[in-house]
């Protein structure tokens, strides 16, 4: 090895190359120091993968920073040793599920096989599910925890871990920090159990699929609205991802009969390899560009299409000018809750004890909606498990109706405790239909929203630095940021600092401070800067926990008087948005 390399670094190189790992593995390793590949063997080894937002999330490949058998098995050791001691005497009880990436059928079996070697009861999936139907199914089998294979929509050369707690939710604080512990506390790879106990193996499918699909028809809102809209038309993509498996499925038996499923990309094929897209993210207008292509030719009134574990959706629909939009996950996330806002009042069922929940980042539209309707709105870190855990800590006192983040993911009900594109999926269709059977499109419901509640428009800024050099580069801009706020925004003055680092508010108008409450409600110290100015723009800085990427959130707001004038006050937010990162030097 080189002298390049740090201690660290070459400790755990030595670490593996002496260890009790395969042939291959090593080998690997061998060649790249062999090849002098310094870069290469820094970022695979200079850290160990953590549990951030999503879990545990790497590139896929050897060393102690990348998904593979040791990092997956170690983790699942970790998790496996504080089960067992969290629950003494009882029946340990794991669901797991996967998705349709590389390696995810691979360690799904590993994660099986070490759980089962530990004493734990596996309810193992027959083959790939969503995300959210894990969630349930870990609810419906009285499971402890539960696990998931998948990177959700990062690129294919990604693969993940998801893991649950024993109410369906990905695990918070104090287990987070405790799986933690003990996989830190395995000192040799040889304390890993690989080797499984079968009888404690259980396979699962169809039956928990109808019990799932049944759930999500139950919280339908509008029946005779969807008996009358039957013809709708919907084009339905899966991005090559577990979707497949449940939604078309779940429209049918929802009465809709004009549904068109993209073929080519129907099928988890490929290997994981998502041919037909760049990225399987429905956040991009280029993995949805087939299914909106579909709509365009067959003049369809709602597109949807969900990402390979099928935990966010993104949808396209019918603008004000005919043509077909792609809306964002704030806009989808604003139409949602609206909807359901709506319902609950109809229904007569809004009592003063009900609540939505939203992110931080996640548009304040819907903070103004729910207090037009007497709802409460909780917002939390950005992450649905902090969802997960406002609706946990309220429940029996508060009933939840929805909720939703930025990033494409919704929640409707809490039989589900993560975000669920296979029931948002079948309430966005209802919602078209519903919009449609009084003469309205979606996109039409949206301008309403907007002409009473105001125009609310969020940019995102996402840039992306890899490996550890840009790790270092994204601590020193958040560093830059906290030392240095910025004065005025777009010439508006910086009333107000948030930083949940130190969980402290700087008011910059009477140069006082205060803490804000951790410990619940979702908050929790985390690196994230939120500025709000005088004119009531919202600007937040935030490393991703989940990808090498920083993440600024713009938010800027303005009056729409009438549908006419929708084009020219979008542009002038967009406007907005894109002069800020310019003057803020986001780049």
């Amino acid at each position: 090895m080189t002298a390049n390399l740090e201690p660290n670094v070459k400790a755990k190189i030595t670490t593996w190359l002496d260890g009790d790992y395969d042939i291959d593995t090593k080998q690997s390793i061998q060649q790249l120091i062999d090849e002098g590949n310094d870069t290469e063997l820094t970022d695979a080894f200079y850290k160990d993968l953590e549990f951030g937002t999503g879990g545990l999330r790497g590139l896929i490949g050897i060393g102690s920073n990348r998904m593979n058998r040791y990092t997956v098995g170690t983790a699942t050791q970790g998790l496996a040793n504080y089960l067992n001691k969290a629950f003494p005497g009882e029946e340990v009880k794991v669901a797991i599920a996967y998705d349709s990436r590389i390696k995810s059928d691979e360690f799904a079996k590993i994660i099986a096989d070490i759980f089962s070697a530990n004493g734990i009861s596996v309810y193992l999936f027959e083959a790939l599910r969503p995300t959210p139907e894990l969630s349930f199914a870990i609810r419906l089998l009285g499971c402890k925890s539960g696990v998931v294979v998948t990177a959700s929509h990062n690129p294919k050369e990604y693969n993940g871990y998801k893991a649950y707690w024993d109410d369906g939710s990905q695990v918070v604080a104090p287990h987070d920090t405790n799986i933690i512990g003990e996989v830190n506390a395995i000192q040799s790879i040889d304390d890993v159990k690989f080797d499984g106990d079968a009888s404690k193996i259980t396979k699962i499918g169809v039956e928990v699929d109808e019990k799932y699909m049944d759930h999500i028809l139950s919280l339908s809102i509008s029946k005779d609205a969807l008996a009358r809209q039957k013809d709708l038309k919907i084009v339905y993509t899966p991005l090559h991802g577990t979707g497949v498996t449940l939604v078309p499925a779940l429209l049918a038996k929802m009465g809709f009969e004009a549904v068109t499923v993209i073929e080519e990309q129907a099928e988890p094929k490929g290997n994981g390899q998502f041919p037909t897209v760049v990225y399987p993210n429905p956040e991009e207008a280029e993995a949805m560009s087939k299914a909106v292509e579909k709509a365009k030719e067959i003049d369809a009134d709602l597109v949807l299409g969900t990402d390979p574990d099928a935990d966010r959706v993104g949808i396209a629909v019918k603008n004000h000018h005919g043509e077909i939009q792609l809306l964002n996950g704030n806009q989808t996330a604003s139409v949602l809750i609206y909807y359901l806002l709506n319902a609950w009042k109809d229904a007569g069922k809004l009592t003063g004890t009900q609540f939505v929940c939203k992110t931080i980042v996640t548009t304040d539209l819907i903070d103004k909606m729910a207090e037009a309707y007497d709802v409460k709105c909780y917002n939390t870190l950005t992450g649905f498990k902090y969802i997960a855990q406002v609706i946990r800590e309220k429940e029996g006192q508060e009933q939840f109706i929805g909720g939703g983040e930025e990033s494409y993911g919704y929640l409707i009900g809490d039989a589900v405790r993560d975000k669920d594109a296979i029931a948002s999926c079948a309430m966005i269709a209802e919602l078209t239909a519903y919009a449609k059977d009084k003469g309205l499109s979606l996109f039409d419901m949206l301008m309403e929203i907007y002409k009473q509640f105001g125009f609310y428009y969020e940019g995102l800024i996402s840039l992306t630095k890899k490996g550890k050099t840009g790790a270092d580069e994204i601590q020193q801009m958040m560093a830059d940021f906290r030392a240095n706020p910025p004065k005025t925004i777009a010439g508006s003055p910086v009333i107000r600092m948030d930083d949940y680092k130190a969980l402290t508010t700087v008011d910059f108008t009477s140069g006082t401070s205060h803490s804000i409450p951790s410990g619940e409600m979702g908050i929790e110290s985390s690196n994230v800067l939120q500025f709000f100015t005088e004119d009531g723009t919202k600007f937040t800085c935030r490393p991703s926990g989940t990808e090498p990427k920083i993440k600024f959130y713009v938010g800027v707001r303005a009056a729409l008087e009438k549908n006419e004038d929708f084009d020219n006050v979008y542009a002038s937010l967009q406007q907005k948005v894109k002069a800020i990162g310019e003057e803020l030097n986001l780049k």
